[in-house]
């Protein structure tokens, strides 16, 4: 799939695409206790969209890095569409 096919309310999306932009991690309480979130910028040939990282995740890639999503699902938060990697999902760098 590519990022401007991505529309909202989607889910086990599939994609290939590169690490742009990585934000700092912040705190975030959760109905799980609080957790460490950052946001990711992503692009593939077709255009940009944010993915949220969370926990170990916002440490296993790198600007740069080129990954692999699989079974991830959007939302939107402040009118923005983003991409969202659950428990069960991959996320996988192809190459460094």
């Amino acid at each position: 799939m590519k990022i401007n096919e991505i529309k909202r309310g989607m889910s086990n999306i599939t994609l290939q695409a590169k690490v742009m932009d990585i934000s700092e991690s912040r705190q975030v309480q959760t109905k799980f206790g609080p957790r460490s979130v950052a946001d990711a910028t992503i692009e593939d040939d077709s255009g940009q969209m944010s993915l949220t990282l969370w926990e170990a995740n916002i440490t296993s890639v790198k600007v740069g890095d080129m990954i692999n999503i699989s079974g991830a699902y959007t939302t939107e938060f402040r009118d923005k569409l983003q991409l969202n990697i659950p428990r069960m999902g991959k996320l996988e760098i192809v190459k460094e």
